[in-house]
């Protein structure tokens, strides 16, 4: 079937329109249009209702006392599966400083007050921590997108890599998706454009395996997926994986106790006997305030998306299909010469979310770290979250700034 045939049959002839396009623009027209998603593109017509929830119910997980207690247990099973090249850490890193005042790649943004530190920097350090401790490099994926791929690249050679090796680090861009009006009808950014969105954070073993990128380190048995604003975590951590491995679970989860019964994080539980992250607000009042035996809160877990998959149960995963968010949203568009900017939500974006793959996994462990030693997000300039927040807990964990 041509190209045509096949838009035409998805009632997108709106998309043959090639007039005034050079023929660098038309090729790089067809090759967006040659990528759509048509199974994607369609659910806007019968979108899965992902709002139920099951029965939830506490989850149980590994505190820090326990975890100290089998501290050398653990270490041991890690870093025979990081020295043995069966873990790779994955950096979610797609997104833009834009909260931060700034336009470059959010892993670029200088977080020094004396001396340059960026926030790619310190996850570098951090995992040249783990490569020192089991005398093995571990792979590092980086997830960039269509806007920061260039530029995220730039600024690694530019540095070095900050010491990691090269032939360790590998880029692959995230998958985008169509957007479509309330019509179903494809939307373009500019003539000759796609209106495109990333596909959200559930997409980047899809991504990865569009790429092909595992294909340079074929032993991976497990995939430590991380994201790019916490600049106090540690990924690929041989204590973290060896527990994983130990507990027999598919996922593990590292998460932070909640400091409060309102605390505003999402929360690690079960629904339906399955792993699962709720929001906040989806507990009751009675939930939240819920506590065990032992005095603490039964909801209890809070996740700072830092996860590890076992790769078998991925490719299990993969065969399925992870659930497809489709999300109204304003979207601008090209339209007749013209680009227009909404008023109102005017269309669909399709999302996954990671969290969906935790309860694909269908086990997790949820282990427990100190937050004041492992989550500093960098989420605003100011304020919580912030820089100014990520500043204080790095200098109180021996960083100099």
């Amino acid at each position: 079937m041509t190209l045509s045939e096949l838009l035409k049959q998805h009632g997108q002839e709106q998309l043959l329109d090639f007039t005034g396009l050079t023929a660098q623009e038309r090729i790089a027209y067809l090759a967006q249009l040659s990528e759509i998603d048509w199974d994607t593109v369609e659910l806007w017509k019968h979108p899965e209702d992902l709002s139920g929830k099951g029965k939830i119910s506490p989850i149980a997980g590994l505190r820090l006392s326990e975890i100290e207690a089998r501290r050398a247990e653990f270490e041991r099973v890690g870093v025979e599966a990081i020295r043995a090249g069966k873990v790779a850490a994955v950096l979610l890193a797609g997104g833009q400083g834009t909260r931060l005042g700034s336009d470059a790649p959010k892993g670029t943004y200088d977080i020094g007050v004396t001396r340059p530190l960026y926030i790619f920097e310190l996850l570098i350090r951090n995992l040249l921590d783990v490569a020192a401790q089991c005398g093995a490099y571990v792979p590092l994926f980086i997830m960039t997108s269509e806007k920061n791929d260039a530029a995220t690249q730039a600024f690694f050679k530019q540095h070095a890599f900050f010491g990691y090796p090269e032939a360790f680090v590998v880029f692959f861009k995230q998958q985008m998706a169509a957007c479509v009006d309330f019509e179903g009808k494809i939307l373009l950014e500019d003539r000759g454009r796609l209106a495109l969105s990333p596909n959200g954070n559930g997409g980047w073993y899809a991504s990865l395996k569009h790429a092909r990128a595992d294909e340079k380190f074929p032993k991976i048995a497990w995939y430590n997926v991380f994201a790019v604003d916490n600049v106090l975590q540690r990924m690929a951590d041989p204590v973290f994986v060896g527990a994983t491995i130990a507990s027999g679970k598919k996922c593990g989860a590292k998460v932070v106790c909640k400091a409060r019964p309102e605390e505003k994080v999402g929360v690690l539980c079960l629904e339906d006997g399955l792993p699962t992250v709720i929001e906040y607000y989806e507990l009751t009042r009675e939930m939240a305030e819920m506590r065990d035996e032992k005095g603490d809160l039964s909801f209890l877990y809070g996740v700072i998306l830092n996860y590890l998959f076992e790769a078998k149960r991925l490719e299990e995963i993969a065969s399925a299909r992870i659930p497809v968010h489709v999300v109204k949203k304003k979207i601008p568009y090209y339209q007749n010469g013209a680009m227009i900017s909404p008023a109102r939500e005017n269309g669909y974006k399709f999302e996954t979310l990671i969290l969906d793959m935790v309860k694909l996994a269908g086990s997790c462990l949820p282990f427990e770290v100190a937050r004041e030693r492992e989550f500093a997000p960098v989420k605003n300039k100011t304020g919580v979250d912030s820089v100014e927040t990520a500043r204080a807990l790095l200098l109180q964990n021996g960083v100099i700034l």
